[in-house]
């Protein structure tokens, strides 16, 4: 019998980290404090109305709805459908990937002595045209093979001044868009506070099951489901039944709506209102059947190819995040996991691309690739990499310049900690996308924009 390939163990601290957003999302209120001076997750207390008929379970929750008459949702929703707005994909590789393998310094003089075992040899991957000393990872493949379209932009060297290298705060600080603890609303979700609707919750829409921060909105409602798919259910009744269940149920809904007693006109309101958002989405569960093949069955391909679905469906999303797919904080036994979850990340993106372009939408759709941190430079002695700084990020998309951001800083000079350095700052790249690509003042979105450069994100 073959023993198992070891498997990466993530920091104490990551699982924390990852189970208090859960915690928050799910329960839709605050949070005790876990570690000292651990920043609330964006978006800490903002209000969760779940669409659900209480003999099932719904799979949308929208946060925010208290803000705004729910019973305008159905009816915000379809009045959005069928715009051709420009769409923001924001794709966290959870844990702080290790930028050194992504891109590979494999002709840097100090690479082999600080990566004893964990480095791409001179002979593999593919080098990188806009800087031959880094080699794309094997695993990273389709990543080079969109870029040799034009289609990726890379940040080599992304982070920020003083980086943290706390799984909570450095994540806070990409989530909200500004190095403030105290913020409680993500970048986009204060983009969709200036370009969103007062009634549409899909504007902004979780993929994980639960209410990504960056979304986190001070004004208009936005949405989490898992995957891109909605369903309502009951023990023991699926098939044809479950469909004449359901058709009956919405039936029921708008005729306790319109009667006169105000208890059962607010249950045949929720009802009504799940059972039109079941009908709305029920299309793009599991990614429907897409018009080109993504890798094999997982909750990130799949959420992937429902997010492609629904967007040309024309439903009325504008920002979506949602998590790569493997955990990348690999302080043990790297190289497995990290090929694994590189490997389908990247698989995947490929074939999103794919199928926008074989849809005819990809010129208005970007990803954006990010991680909390990147990884030390020098490996520890578990065959794994610690908590570092200077990362990597990839916008990509049809509508990209395609052409790097920053440069590579080397691996001569390091920062004080002995990580690699920041060549740019991941606000300025926020501020680029909001104003080239959702034509909004970024100052108006993230603070202190103007001490910020504008690269040219689009191209």
């Amino acid at each position: 019998m073959n023993n198992p390939a070891p498997r990466s163990h993530c920091c104490a601290e990551h699982s924390r980290a990852e189970l208090a957003r859960r915690a928050f999302a799910e329960a839709g209120r605050g949070l005790p404090s876990i570690e000292p001076g651990m920043p609330a997750p964006a978006g800490t207390g903002l209000s969760r109305r779940s669409f659900l008929a209480r003999a099932g379970g719904a799979a949308l929750s929208v946060y925010g709805a208290s803000l705004i008459d729910p019973r305008r949702f159905a009816e915000g929703i379809a009045r959005a459908q069928g715009a051709s707005n420009r769409v923001i994909v924001s794709v966290f590789l959870e844990g702080g990937v290790d930028a050194l393998s992504v891109l590979a310094p494999v002709n840097d003089p100090r690479y082999a002595a600080l990566r004893s075992s964990l480095r791409v040899g001179p002979g593999e991957g593919t080098p990188w045209s806009e800087d031959t000393r880094l080699h794309w990872h094997p695993a990273a493949t389709p990543l080079h093979t969109l870029h040799q379209e034009g289609k990726v932009s890379v940040l080599p060297g992304v982070g920020y001044a003083d980086p943290d290298q706390s799984h909570f705060t450095s994540r806070h600080y990409w989530e909200v868009g500004e190095l403030n603890v105290r913020n409680n609303t993500g970048w986009m979700g204060r983009l969709l506070d200036r370009i969103g609707d007062d009634d549409n919750p899909l504007q902004g829409i979780s993929l994980d099951g639960w209410l990504s921060p960056g979304l986190a909105t001070a004004r208009v409602p936005v949405a989490a489901t898992y995957g891109a798919s909605y369903d309502l259910w009951a023990p023991g009744v699926w098939g044809d039944v479950a469909e004449l269940m359901f058709d009956a149920l919405g039936r029921i809904g708008a005729s306790h709506e319109a009667g006169s007693d105000p208890g059962l006109a607010a249950a045949g309101r929720v009802l009504r209102q799940s059972t039109q958002l079941r009908d709305a989405l029920a299309p793009f569960g599991g990614g429907g059947d897409p018009p080109v093949t993504y890798p094999d069955t997982g909750h990130f391909p799949d959420s992937l190819a429902g997010l492609a679905a629904m967007l040309d469906a024309g439903l009325p999303i504008r920002c979506a995040a949602l998590n790569a797919a493997g955990g990348f904080d690999t302080h043990d036994n790297q190289e497995t996991p990290f090929v694994e979850g590189i490997g389908q990340t990247c698989d995947s993106i490929l074939a999103f691309q794919r199928d926008l372009e074989s849809r005819g939408i990809a010129d208005r759709v970007i990803t954006l690739l990010w991680s909390e941190f990147g990884r030390r430079p020098e490996q520890n002695g578990s065959d794994g990499t610690d908590h570092g700084a200077g990362g990597c990020a990839f916008l990509i998309g049809s509508s990209v310049a395609g052409t790097m951001i920053g440069e590579w800083p080397g691996l001569a000079t390091l920062d004080v900690d002995d990580n690699l350095r920041s060549t740019s700052d991941f606000r300025a790249a926020y501020c680029s996308l909001l104003e080239q690509w959702f034509d909004v003042d970024a100052a108006a979105v993230i603070p202190g924009a103007a001490g910020f450069s504008r690269p040219v994100l689009i191209g």
